[in-house]
């Protein structure tokens, strides 16, 4: 990626020849790194193979979780014990937190509780290994994410607007006040649709519009390549109409079984894992819903697709 936006603060420019190299880098995701491959891991990934040192926090919420949430808890549980108090190298210059806090977002107890723990740990990582006044690049707005930015002093803060969380549940709605602040906090804003963008500008001058994307050249090579598509792709009836992502609330299913329906001749392929109920879109039965892939395995799905749907 090019940052032509300039990153600067105080004077100190971070931009060499247009890419952002040789930087000590913490990003306070609001996903999982094991979770569906996103903009969250393409960035950092990115960042990291070109010379900077990259800490990716996993989630630390934006809502209490429920019993559906028992699986992810016991999986961050199982994350924490792959490494060391938390901590573990995925790749060259890039590492991984997997935090153990209290899952209570909006509380005041829990998040005094959870600032001492996050900030304990992280502060002893960096002293470790050196890793001082970080760019501080966050995709979470919540208090808690904005305590640990102020408490790490770092050299710059980048906020990723990717979404609009306060819509994703009822108690999500309380993030909307910190949010707003972060927004007046950070020294850039990126945001990821125009929507978005409007938004973001009551609050802040230093936004920009900064859409997600793919790894180019690794789709390239497969879509010019002579490998077939994937097995569970091969034999449908064709045209196959593909779609890549999780099969969430947002997914307009009434809409896409209609369209399934009236075409029944065409394959409707959903890949992807299934994040809400997809009973409407079982009962079709030219709709296959193939569940999650390999995300290397996701440029061979999309050269199998006569049409895409985003």
């Amino acid at each position: 990626p090019l940052w032509d936006v300039g990153l600067q603060c105080g004077g100190q420019n971070f931009v060499s020849r247009g890419m952002l190299t040789h930087q000590n880098i913490i990003c306070i995701a609001s996903i999982d790194w094991d979770f569906i491959w996103q903009g969250h891991q393409e960035i950092m990934a990115t960042l990291a193979r070109e010379g900077n040192r990259v800490l990716f926090i996993e989630n630390t919420g934006v809502r209490t979780p429920t019993f559906r949430d028992l699986p992810r808890l016991q999986q961050r549980i199982r994350n924490w014990r792959r490494g060391t108090k938390g901590f573990r190298q995925e790749r060259e210059n890039l590492f991984v937190y997997s935090p153990l806090i209290l899952p209570f977002p909006y509380s005041r107890m829990a998040r005094w509780i959870n600032r001492g723990l996050l900030l304990r740990a992280v502060q002893r990582w960096t002293r470790a290994t050196d890793f001082h006044r970080p760019i501080v690049w966050t995709f979470l707005p919540t208090p808690l994410a904005r305590d640990l930015i102020r408490a790490l002093d770092p050299a710059l803060t980048v906020y990723y607007c990717i979404d609009d969380l306060a819509s994703s549940s009822p108690e999500a709605r309380r993030i909307l006040r910190s949010e707003t602040r972060l927004f007046q906090e950070a020294d850039l804003v990126f945001v990821t649709s125009e929507k978005l963008r409007q938004r973001a500008a009551r609050f802040s001058r230093r936004v920009s519009l900064f859409p997600f994307g793919v790894d180019f050249e690794k789709f390239e090579r497969v879509r010019t390549s002579p490998d077939e598509v994937p097995a569970d792709l091969r034999d449908l009836p064709r045209p196959v109409v593909g779609y890549v992502g999780g099969v969430h609330q947002w997914v307009d299913q009434e809409l896409l079984a209609a369209a399934a329906e009236q075409m029944p001749h065409a394959s409707f392929v959903l890949v992807g894992p299934f994040q809400t109920e997809v009973s409407r879109l079982l009962r079709v039965p030219n709709v296959r819903l193939l569940g999650p892939r390999p995300h290397d395995q996701v440029p061979f799905y999309t050269k199998g697709f006569d049409v895409g749907m985003i």
